[in-house]
């Protein structure tokens, strides 16, 4: 799990915890709580992909990714990993690359100063739609 930025911590912890699934969140040391609950945390270094190559290098087929780096999860899906965005958005092999492509363009479109809106703010109907897509995905993984 992708910590070092995730606003659904808490729902990750209370619908793993219902499944009996453990849950390991990945931060930077810059991001270091002492809130940290019963869940396991790993800390890595301080630079940008730190995080998303010890999730990548850790990961295994079946495993669920919280994420919502789009590069990190263009890597995750060939290796059998699940990898839902905080927002609920489950990504999928088809679609990846064209996500990747927009992702490109605007970072492209920025680099020549041209700065759109960004994205939507974080919703209650994007944390309930990550709670209905975790729960659903566990309770297939769970086989209920």
């Amino acid at each position: 799990m992708d910590a070092d930025s995730c606003p659904v911590k808490e729902e990750i912890v209370e619908i793993a915890s219902r499944f009996d699934v453990s849950v390991i969140f990945v931060a930077s040391y810059n991001h270091v709580k002492n809130d940290e609950n019963c869940e396991t945390w790993v800390y890595v270094d301080i630079g940008k992909e730190a995080a998303d190559i010890y999730i990548l290098n850790h990961s295994r087929k079946g495993d669920i990714a919280v994420t919502q780096d789009i590069g990190l999860a263009s890597t995750l899906l060939p290796k059998g990993v699940y990898v839902l965005s905080p927002k609920g958005i489950l990504f999928e092999e088809k679609g990846i690359q064209t996500a990747l492509d927009l992702r490109y363009l605007s970072a492209k479109a920025r680099r020549k100063g041209e700065y759109g809106k960004g994205p939507k703010p974080f919703s209650v109907h994007d944390r309930e739609r990550f709670v209905n897509e975790l729960t659903k995905k566990l309770s297939n993984l769970a086989g209920y």
